[in-house]
């Protein structure tokens, strides 16, 4: 019988690893060659600045939107949001300990005074939170315009939410255990989802939340996942918690502005955060899944033998500008 230890991923070592030299993963990702990183396209970058911190200094997170075909109502309507600047004086409204940290109109639920969102916000339902991917093509990266076969990269064994997890086109995933061959995006630590109300709402994209704990993944299939903080989750992780139920904030001193939300596509060019992230399809990655579930380098005594989806993040990294 199956015991809860043995549903964490037992990834096979790939071709030639048994005579490399143990290399940690993160020297294995230095070495990756630059054909394995897959840049993202400023318009599927989320830039969002906060007011300076206590010392004056600047914060500021970016998110990458999740791709193609997944959540796209919602990433739809983050970036018609981002582009009416209508996050613009909001505030951060939650910071739960070991959970998530949620952003958005604190006066949301008051008709009266809550902001009115742009009417181009297209209808979102919650059957969105998983695709049957065999019916589906996934971009690697829509800035590279590379196509791929929608299947898994990288096969993990049964975790304890589905039968099967791996990676697809840079992203964690999982398929349903009671509808074989549909599939949707993980809660993994980072992960930013669209906040909502009770079914059969699916929330619009205005009320939005990244995960600051262990991975929440009893939420998946419940919440649109709709991309993942890829730099700045120090300043959401850091936040004050809040007092209140589910650590929402009581009072607006509690809370911290927003300034500002866009795109980076909307950004003046030499503005423009650049990153790429490392193929999930390439042999780069899966010598560096192999390494993150079996730690045979100097420091470490007993390898794990394995590792569930969201303790091998996909790795990305800031480019140099151009020119």
């Amino acid at each position: 019988m199956r015991t809860l230890f043995a549903t964490f991923a037992l990834i096979a070592a790939p071709a030639g690893a048994a005579d490399a030299p143990a290399l940690s993963p993160g020297e294995i990702v230095a070495a990756a060659p630059a054909a394995d990183w897959v840049p993202i396209a400023p318009a599927d970058l989320l830039v969002m600045t906060l007011a300076a911190d206590a010392r004056g200094k600047p914060r500021q997170i970016v998110i990458q939107l999740i791709a193609p075909p997944f959540s796209q109502p919602w990433t739809a309507n983050i970036r018609t949001l981002a582009k009416a600047h209508w996050w613009d004086g909001l505030a951060i409204v939650r910071a739960q300990d070991n959970y998530v940290v949620q952003w958005g109109d604190p006066d949301a639920e008051d008709a009266a005074k809550a902001r009115e969102l742009p009417v181009e916000l297209v209808q979102t339902l919650e059957e969105g939170y998983t695709l049957p991917i065999e019916s589906t093509t996934v971009v690697d990266g829509q800035a590279s315009g590379i196509v791929q076969r929608p299947q898994p990269d990288l096969r993990l064994d049964t975790d304890a939410y589905a039968p099967k997890a791996g990676f697809l086109a840079g992203w964690p995933m999982a398929q349903s255990p009671t509808q074989p061959g549909r599939y949707w995006p993980v809660h993994c630590y980072g992960t930013v989802g669209v906040g909502r109300n009770l079914s059969p709402d699916a929330g619009t994209g205005a009320e939005l939340y990244a995960v600051i704990g262990h991975a929440p993944r009893h939420l998946d299939r419940n919440i649109a996942v709709v991309g993942r903080v890829i730099e700045g989750i120090e300043h959401l992780s850091t936040l004050p918690r809040g007092t209140e139920a589910l650590g929402f904030y009581s009072t607006p001193e509690e809370r911290t502005p927003i300034a500002s939300i866009r795109l980076a596509s909307d950004l003046p060019q030499a503005e423009q955060p650049r990153f790429e992230y490392l193929s999930t399809q390439s042999a780069a990655f899966a010598r560096y899944a192999h390494a993150r579930a079996n730690r045979s380098d100097e420091f470490f005594i007993a390898p794990a033998g394995g590792a569930d989806v969201c303790n091998i993040p996909v790795p990305v990294r800031q480019t140099p500008a151009s020119g």
